[in-house]
């Protein structure tokens, strides 16, 4: 599948998940804005990307800051063009019971997961209706999209919340040809799951190792944890769809953990 020409907007894409998505982009045509709350990370990644022959710029983008979405934006607007693909990439991760987490906690969560997918949706999909060719938003999903995990209430919540939002806009853009879709990886050895074993290891009381094997990874198929390159592959499959037939679809990336 090819992006040639297409631009895409990808946030969190210094590292992790989203920097091997902004990757895939490129090696298929795309141009890429690299927006996250890190600069310096974010003109790197675009660094490498330029170094090797693809056409990429970083910038500082903070999700829940609807000035710094808008100005994110309209920067990639005027260097690219256009804007063609959202991937709603950005996102922490906190682990709790719910009677630890703080009001602050949790607006912070659910701030950054779906205020961010919210702003960086209506500025991205201003421009997909002006410019009359239509779009693919993508919003990082996680198989807590659909099911649920102790400890982790405002993920599950902020996560279930982009089903909702993509589906809504799935409606909302199917007149412009502006598609919407959810990605629900699995556990992805990311810093973000990294930083959730000890977490999970003093809470639950257990090993760091029996986290791994006996919480994330025992309802797959192969004990196996996704790979940012699986997730890559998919979010390049919907953004170079070329009709409305997935649309509102959100697929799970998880060698079998959840079935549906």
């Amino acid at each position: 599948m090819k992006l040639t020409g297409k631009v895409a907007f990808v946030t969190g894409a210094a590292s992790g998940l989203g920097k091997e998505i902004a990757l895939e982009y490129v090696r298929a045509g795309a141009s890429v804005a690299i927006a996250d709350i890190n600069q310096a990370a974010a003109e790197a990644t675009a660094a490498e990307i330029a170094k090797s022959g693809g056409k990429a710029i970083g910038m500082a983008v903070d999700v829940t800051s609807e000035e710094q979405v808008e100005a994110g934006v309209a920067r990639t607007i005027k260097e690219f063009g256009n804007v063609d693909i959202l991937v709603s990439n950005a996102g922490i991760q906190i682990v709790h019971p719910i009677e630890e987490f703080s009001y602050e906690e949790w607006k912070r969560m659910l701030a950054i997961h779906l205020d961010g997918a919210f702003l960086t949706t209506k500025a991205c999909v201003r421009q997909m209706k002006k410019s009359g060719k239509g779009g693919s938003l993508i919003y990082m999903g996680s198989v807590h999209s659909k099911l649920a995990s102790v400890l982790k209430a405002p993920y599950v919540t902020a996560k279930h919340g982009l089903i909702g939002l993509a589906r809504t806009m799935a409606k909302e853009g199917a007149a412009f040809n502006i598609r919407a879709n959810v990605i629900c990886p699995g556990f992805v050895r990311t810093p973000l799951v990294e930083n959730q074993i000890p977490e999970q290891a003093k809470t639950l009381g257990i090993s760091e190792e029996d986290v791994v094997k006996k919480v994330m990874l025992k309802d797959t198929v192969d004990g196996e944890f996704t790979t940012t390159a699986d997730v890559a592959q998919v979010a390049l499959m919907f953004a170079a769809f070329p009709t409305n037939a997935l649309t509102g679809q959100s697929l799970v990336v998880s060698h079998g953990w959840y079935m549906q």
